[in-house]
């Protein structure tokens, strides 16, 4: 029979495991009374995507963004506070009372860093955050989580992911699109973007700016995929290409 070993025998090596895994990993969901705290991440069901804290590049800024789970180098493909980072790791993410996920630091949850901004009040304890494997962050309420109150999809950085639209939402007038970030040590809003045209013939716009930099060129119809149904009032592009994310 193999001897247990004793609790000073067992230290070490879970010492040594705390010191290689310091982050906390949980499956995909932000639930009522749970929260994200800088260095724990969440990952999707096929650990495609992660969500947590990062830094780029050289910087000491934090920032909450999504990654590629098992790309080396975890590309980063959305961040949620790119244009207000924190300058520590106190940051915490989490449901609020409200049913909005929230973002702030140094325990300060009414100084709101950044926020999925629902507009009235939900019920918080059947709310909850769910990272899906296409990428999206989605904030859904109800038990059988039917109900989608916000989407990452919606509001995209620089990348565009597979299942993700460009174009103008008409029913809440939601414009989304994709813009550059500063550098590589900045995620904040660059000077590029690519931006879908919905006056006259659909094309795509790549911008300096203000400048017209690029253009994809007109299609031979007036309208792309146009509904006015509550669940898809778009003039979109699908993206159906079969790629891992396109950037700019």
């Amino acid at each position: 029979m193999q001897k247990v070993q004793s609790l000073d025998q067992l230290l070490p090596s879970t010492l040594l495991l705390f010191l290689l895994f310091p982050f906390c990993r949980s499956l995909g969901t932000i639930g009522p009374n749970q929260y994200v705290k800088d260095g724990d991440t969440i990952v999707s069901k096929e650990i495609k995507f992660e969500l947590g804290f990062f830094s780029p590049g050289n910087s000491s800024y934090r920032y909450v963004g999504i990654w590629y789970a098992k790309v080396p180098q975890k590309p980063v493909v959305w961040v949620a506070n790119r244009e207000k980072p924190i300058t520590d790791s106190s940051g915490v993410l989490k449901i609020n009372r409200n049913g909005s996920l929230v973002l702030f630091a140094d325990n300060k949850e009414n100084l709101v860093i950044w926020s999925t901004k629902i507009s009235g009040k939900t019920n918080s304890s059947s709310t909850s955050v769910q990272l899906l494997d296409t990428g999206n962050l989605v904030l859904v309420q109800g038990e059988n989580r039917e109900d989608v109150l916000w989407q990452s999809f919606d509001y995209p950085t620089d990348t565009m992911l597979p299942g993700m639209k460009l174009g103008l939402n008409r029913e809440v007038q939601l414009n989304s699109f994709l813009t550059s970030w500063k550098s590589q040590d900045d995620p904040g809003t660059g000077d590029f973007s690519y931006r879908l045209n919905t006056t006259g013939s659909p094309e795509f716009f790549l911008y300096n700016g203000s400048t017209r930099y690029w253009r994809s060129g007109s299609w031979p119809w007036r309208n792309i995929s146009v509904s006015t149904s509550h669940s898809n009032p778009f003039i979109f592009v699908n993206n159906q290409v079969d790629v891992e994310g396109i950037s700019i």
